[in-house]
């Protein structure tokens, strides 16, 4: 028999600036995450497990440190283990499908036999990369424990099918959060799942993203709704921002609720944020962390590693440093958005 915890990545970008990601490679988040990741470690620490597996994505490679580095095992990468590939749904925030494809939405998280987008994967075709491969090192694992890395959406498919779910009502099966661990047997009548989704080392730690979220139990509660468009000429007026650089529209109902500008010239490998803010009347709303997600995006494809800005006041300084940023000796608040530290 070989026993088997499948663990879910620590809160990764997508999952904090609630924005589609399956192949996309972001990068665990420097607060809530890597908090996540030591007290998983800390579950595991007196946990037996002789071998560690994961998806070749950097959110779960650097996850699985928990477990690898504090036992000296080497860690075995394999893409069958990767999310869902959303196609063009990639990159964009939540709020912003559900507004533009309600049925697909409803079908992702609901119908999962019927939902697909162009370039995407199918639920079938996730389930035909990740069994097997799970199969394979249960085999290969006879009489030993294992940890396998994975992520939200790929695990609920595995999971409600090794329940006996069938596609079409993998949408009545639970979401896990993030590192909640789900543990499997194997022998030669195959897989049973002994429990699911056991997220208590994050409750006991004040931890859990779930916590921190409704999409999970309504998809029509996301905490923002707000989406994201290039800024007009008349944007940049409205908010009093000059032409420079890259300018991106916060939007509500088509209504202009804020803005972000971004000045790549600014200093060769830094993207400086000019300008970062809503509207008073979106203020305290808790809408404010989507608009760093579109800069992250905005400048990790240009290959910057480094955001900047100024903040005029303390509030201000303290919001940024709550998401990762720390402050410079010159000045300034810098977050480093590259794969160095975390591949």
């Amino acid at each position: 028999m070989t026993t088997i915890y499948l663990v879910r990545h620590a809160e990764a970008e997508g999952n904090l600036y609630r924005i589609a990601h399956g192949h996309y490679n972001s990068c665990i988040t420097d607060d809530r995450g890597c908090r996540q990741i030591r007290a998983l470690a800390e579950r595991f620490r007196d946990v037996p497990v002789d071998a560690v597996y994961a998806s070749d994505l950097i959110r779960t490679r650097t996850t699985a440190q928990s477990i690898y580095l504090p036992k000296g095992l080497q860690l075995h990468p394999d893409p069958a283990f990767r999310e869902i590939c959303m196609g063009e749904w990639e990159e964009h925030c939540w709020y912003e499908l559900l507004r533009k494809y309600p049925q697909s939405h409803y079908d992702f998280n609901h119908r999962l036999d019927r939902w697909q987008v162009p370039g995407s994967e199918t639920a079938r075709q996730v389930l035909d990369r990740f069994l097997p491969a799970l199969t394979k090192i249960a085999k290969e694992n006879d009489g030993k424990t294992v940890a396998v890395f994975s992520h939200g959406a790929a695990l609920r498919m595995v999971l409600g099918t090794l329940e006996g779910y069938p596609l079409s009502e993998l949408g009545s099966t639970p979401h896990g959060d993030n590192t909640a661990i789900s543990l499997l047997e194997y022998d030669e009548d195959g897989f049973t799942v002994l429990y699911r989704d056991d997220n208590h080392h994050l409750i006991d730690a004040h931890l859990s993203t779930f916590a921190k979220q409704k999409w999970w139990k309504d998809e029509r509660m996301l905490e923002s709704d707000m989406y994201y468009l290039p800024m007009t000429d008349a944007q940049r007026k409205a908010l009093g921002i000059g032409p420079e650089g890259q300018g991106i529209a916060v939007l509500h109902g088509g209504e202009l609720a804020g803005g972000v500008q971004l000045l790549p010239q600014k200093e060769p490998g830094v993207g400086w944020i000019g300008y970062y803010g809503l509207l008073p009347t979106w203020r305290g709303l808790n809408r404010g962390i989507g608009p760093l997600g579109q800069a992250v995006q905005y400048y990790r494809e240009k290959g910057v590693e480094h955001i900047r800005l100024h903040c005029p006041n303390e509030e201000t300084e303290s919001f940024f440093r709550h998401y990762g940023f720390e402050k410079t000796p010159q000045g300034y608040m810098d977050l480093y958005i590259g794969y160095g530290e975390q591949a």
